[in-house]
């Protein structure tokens, strides 16, 4: 609990005190150069300066088919993704934000009326609550109330990783989705450089092992946990570097859908087939679930029990026919990309 207690202590001060914009950051892990969704900028440029300019992210984890939906923003700063969320959801979806630091809290809530009436919303759709993304029940979230989980950059900076894992396992509603963007490095950093303020401010202190991350999420039942987008980070400054050694450090997208009777902890073939209907905002012509299953309106690809699952019991349900059932079993998926052919055979993708 102490260095639960130093972590909050160091990120307040960080966010809170040290930042006053995202010009005073020392490395890029914390600010994106993902390019923005173009149905992304009209809301954008609705936004006031103090918002956009106190933003500290590293990706673009607002996934699309947000009408109607309830959507939490672990540690949601002054707001931005969070009234992103808002436009997308519409005026009969709700947006929870929660951070622990009061200074990004105070601007969120500051300009959440003035950005309801600039969408064109009768009230605000957005709520932002002062808490700690560890203990979501202490601000108010109920069990499977929520139906995506968002995130930007900030699971690095919790102590208690697994406990906001947890967390966000209770909160989402069955067929629910988690969706964030954070930095990733690939080895276990020194107790030394976990510890180091600056470094944790800077988001990569805190970094998660992907195979510490893997293993985790497993262990709470998320057996299919996949990787949207993930660029590489540099650490330019040299005396961070030099703490650091060499590790690799990478911002990635993930996404895992609260489907646990239907996911499977290896690509399993039943033989079905999905075909995307169109129509997702900002992917009308083409659908991206992960880094290898891009679905191109209309054509059939050939697809795992899970990745199924994850387009036919989920939200995205409305934007799919999926063809066949898990009643004949075949065996592993085979990974290796089926050939088109010119008879309409389905396209197969690597799981």
């Amino acid at each position: 609990m102490e260095a639960t207690a130093t972590v909050h202590a160091q990120v307040r001060e960080y966010y809170g005190e040290t930042l006053k914009t995202s010009d005073d950051l020392l490395t890029t892990a914390c600010c994106s150069d993902e390019a923005v969704p173009e149905h992304h900028k009209p809301i954008l440029s609705l936004l006031p300066d103090e918002v956009l300019s106190k933003f500290y992210g590293c990706g673009s984890p607002i996934p699309g088919a947000l009408t109607g939906q309830t959507i939490l923003d672990l540690g949601c700063g002054t707001g931005r993704d969070a009234f992103v969320a808002a436009a997308l959801a519409g005026p009969e979806g709700r947006v929870i934000g929660i951070d622990m630091t009061e200074a990004q809290i105070d601007v969120a809530r500051r300009h959440q009326a003035a950005v309801a009436e600039s969408l064109g919303f009768d009230a605000p759709t957005t709520d932002f609550r002062l808490g700690i993304i560890e203990d979501l029940a202490a601000s108010g979230v109920e069990d499977e109330s929520v139906d995506v989980v968002i995130s930007n950059c900030v699971l690095n900076l919790a102590s208690e990783k697994e406990q906001v894992f947890r967390e966000i396992t209770r909160v989402l509603k069955p067929g629910g989705e988690l969706y964030f963007s954070d930095v990733f490095v690939d080895r276990r950093l020194s107790p030394e450089a976990q510890a180091d303020p600056i470094l944790v401010g800077e988001c990569l202190g805190g970094a998660m092992y992907g195979e510490d991350f893997r293993r985790m999420m497993a262990a709470l039942g998320w057996a299919d946990v996949r990787t949207v987008s993930e660029r590489p980070l540099e650490v330019e400054d040299p005396a961070l570097r030099d703490m650091l050694g060499n590790a690799v450090f990478t911002s990635r997208t993930v996404r895992a859908f609260k489907l646990p009777d239907l996911i499977e902890d290896q690509c399993e073939d039943y033989g079905q087939v999905a075909i995307y209907k169109g129509g997702i905002e900002g992917q009308r012509h083409a659908f991206t679930l992960d880094d290898h299953h891009v679905f191109e309106a209309g054509r059939p690809m050939l697809v795992c029990g899970n990745s199924a699952a994850m387009v036919q019991n989920t939200r995205f349900g409305a934007y799919f026919d999926v063809l066949g059932d898990r009643s004949t079993h075949f065996g592993l998926f085979d990974c290796a990309p089926a050939p088109a052919s010119g008879d309409g055979a389905p396209m197969g993708s690597c799981c």
